[in-house]
């Protein structure tokens, strides 16, 4: 009979230990902690003094048989010889009944210790995968927080890195970027984003094979989350494409990327090392507009026509500011004073006075209707004589 838990004891140990990567030694001397830890609770609880002694307890690998033992504190000043002397009138305090509450603490621990080494185990994985795309479902709210739960564990979303007026519902699924893994009082915690440019980037690889396989690159990207993306492309191959390629055909691409970001609006321009080029076609939808570089301040002065102008700054400066950003130059917007030449007005001179002739052929043809119903009237009409 005594063979039997020593064997369920050492083997379990075992089996746990090369189970979770575990090392037993470890498991044993934080077991011991707990264990002292337990006594000193249940010693407070009875009235027993515990605060000037100081304990140790032993652990039997083999039965897994517990002993507390404790002995008087020394003086903070006390030699080594002095330690020595306390720890020998250690005595045996484990009180009657102890290992019951010995193996459910040694129990505790072994299902902490397995819960830490999985843990840490998933981290190590996700320290690999930082910067990259992964799916998960809205678990919670913490204040503006969000907790996400990705499988086989959780991680958190903080208000910075969340969509501005995306609405968010529990046990939605989304697309999120593992932003960095950081120490936190609850231990390492993975944390995630939405409103990165890096996000944009990554869901531009994924839809588009082109970037995957290196083909197009993506020179730069400027964001304003949950409003508008500029995004400057490039290729070095010939026959390719860079905007296109990111577009799709019909748009299919980018409107993919558009509909994960909750609808907001992406520009996807070529990069040119011409950095006046760039900001022109940066500034678009506006047309016609010049640029003055000032390459020492790093200064672009902008001149667009009257009724570009406020295209070239876009709405509150917004499409300035992307520009900014992606260029790395301070933009300066004026007006020239002029209109850009369109010809539009002119197709309309020539529509209208057709406009006007067929009105007027019309008028003219109803005219003699009239005037023939007039005349056959007064043939039908019976003559009277004239009176003399």
């Amino acid at each position: 009979m005594n063979n039997s838990p020593r064997t369920e004891f050492s083997q379990a140990l075992k089996a746990i230990a090369q189970e979770r990567g575990l090392d037993p030694g470890v498991i044993l001397s934080t077991i011991k902690e707990a264990i002292i830890a337990a006594y000193k609770r249940d010693a407070r609880e009875q009235g027993i003094e515990v605060d000037s002694f100081d304990y140790d307890a032993t652990l039997d690998p083999v039965n897994g048989e517990t002993r507390v033992f404790a002995w008087p504190f020394p003086a903070e000043d006390a030699t080594e010889k002095e330690i020595a002397d306390a720890k020998k009138e250690k005595r045996d305090v484990t009180p009657p009944g102890f290992g019951r509450i010995a193996a459910q603490t040694a129990k505790q621990v072994i299902h902490q210790k397995i819960r830490e080494a999985e843990k840490g185990a998933i981290m190590d994985e996700f320290e690999e995968k930082v910067g990259s795309l992964v799916s998960g479902l809205i678990l919670r709210f913490d204040g503006p927080n969000v907790r996400i739960d990705l499988g086989r564990t959780e991680a958190i979303m903080a208000a910075e890195d969340r969509i501005p007026n995306e609405r968010l519902n529990l046990n939605q699924r989304l697309t999120f970027l593992i932003k960095a893994i950081n120490e936190t009082p609850r231990g390492k915690e993975i944390f995630l984003s939405r409103a990165t440019p890096e996000f944009v980037e990554k869901l531009f690889a994924r839809e588009v094979p082109e970037i995957s396989s290196k083909s197009v690159e993506i020179k730069a990207i400027a964001r304003e989350a949950g409003v508008r993306t500029k995004i400057a492309v490039f290729s070095s191959q010939s026959g390719v494409d860079p905007v296109g390629s990111c577009v799709g055909q019909k748009g299919v691409r980018v409107q993919a990327v558009t509909n994960e970001i909750g609808g907001e609006r992406v520009d996807v321009i070529s990069w040119s090392d011409d950095i006046a080029e760039l900001i022109k076609a940066s500034l678009s939808p506006a047309e016609e507009v010049s640029v003055e570089l000032d390459l020492k301040s790093k200064t672009a002065k902008v001149t667009a026509p009257e009724d570009q102008l406020s295209m070239a700054i876009g709405k509150d400066g917004q499409n300035v500011r992307l520009t900014a950003k992606l260029t790395g130059y301070r933009i300066e917007v004026a007006g020239n004073g002029e209109l850009t030449k369109k010809e539009e007005p002119v197709v309309e001179e020539v529509i209208e006075p057709v406009k006007e002739v067929k009105t007027k052929v019309k008028k003219v043809k109803k005219v003699k209707k009239v005037e023939e119903v007039k005349e056959v009237e007064e043939e039908e009409r019976p003559k009277v004589p004239e009176l003399k």
